[in-house]
């Protein structure tokens, strides 16, 4: 399997880290403005707050930003987007995930059912690739934080599920509803994360060749140009060998 960091090591080898840094930038001050109208502007007390302002650290976010997003969603005009979740199949049966947030559902959907079309893939209803995704907590450290078995016995006591430890870092997996208070043990034990998030985890992986990874990154990438899209979840695993063939590709 494509491990985690490598496949972000890939995307920017690729580029498109520059190109969609502005993009990322208003897509989690987007989040950070939601969580905090939905709860409390304070990120000591909402958990989804401290949640969206870690990752929008984790990628140098300035802290003006992350101010002036919570300070919006405390304002009378503070837009009202709905989260909506699509789901579909990329090319060669991949299945995607695709968590939106939006002001007109209309322009989102036809825009996701569009590239869909457009990518060699189709847009199913709700539920249909969900299933075989499990909702978890993730939690990121690097691999400084200490060996293997040292994350593994602060993750178990923490209540954490699993741990995928490599030579870069060390990915703690969760209940999805545990994740703030296994977080919040772990940072106890090991100092702050480097992320902490909730994810889709595969509990499958579709194998991909070198020309089915390209055709499926197409899908992707256009996708996460979408100023309405959040997150985009596949379950495709591809040999070292392909990803290191499509990072030179």
């Amino acid at each position: 399997m494509a491990g985690h960091s490598k496949w972000a090591n890939i995307q920017h080898r690729k580029g498109r880290q520059d190109a969609a840094r502005s993009k990322l930038f208003s897509k989690l001050s987007k989040e950070i403005t939601v969580a905090a109208k939905m709860g409390d502007p304070d990120p000591e007390k909402n958990p989804r707050l401290r949640m969206a302002v870690k990752e929008a650290k984790s990628v140098s976010v300035p802290k003006d930003v992350i101010d002036r997003a919570i300070k919006k969603s405390q304002g009378g005009d503070a837009e009202s987007y709905d989260e909506i979740r699509y789901e579909g199949y990329g090319p060669n049966g991949v299945a995607v995930i695709v968590e939106a947030m939006t002001d007109n559902r209309n322009r989102t959907a036809s825009n996701v059912r569009s590239t869909f079309g457009k990518s060699g893939g189709n847009l199913g209803e709700t539920g249909s690739v969900s299933f075989m995704f499990d909702r978890k907590g993730e939690i990121y450290y690097p691999a400084s934080v200490g060996d293997a078995d040292t994350v593994m016995m602060a993750a178990i006591e923490a209540g954490a599920e699993d741990v995928e430890s490599d030579e870069e870092g060390h990915w703690i997996y969760c209940a999805d509803t545990d994740l703030n208070e296994v977080a919040t043990a772990l940072e106890a034990e090991l100092g702050e994360s480097e992320t902490t998030k909730l994810i889709w985890k595969p509990q499958t992986r579709t194998p991909l060749d070198l020309e089915g990874v390209q055709k499926l990154m197409k899908l992707v990438e256009t996708l996460e140009d979408d100023d309405d899209v959040q997150n985009v979840t596949t379950n495709f695993e591809a040999s070292d060998e392909v990803m290191q063939a499509y990072s030179e590709s």
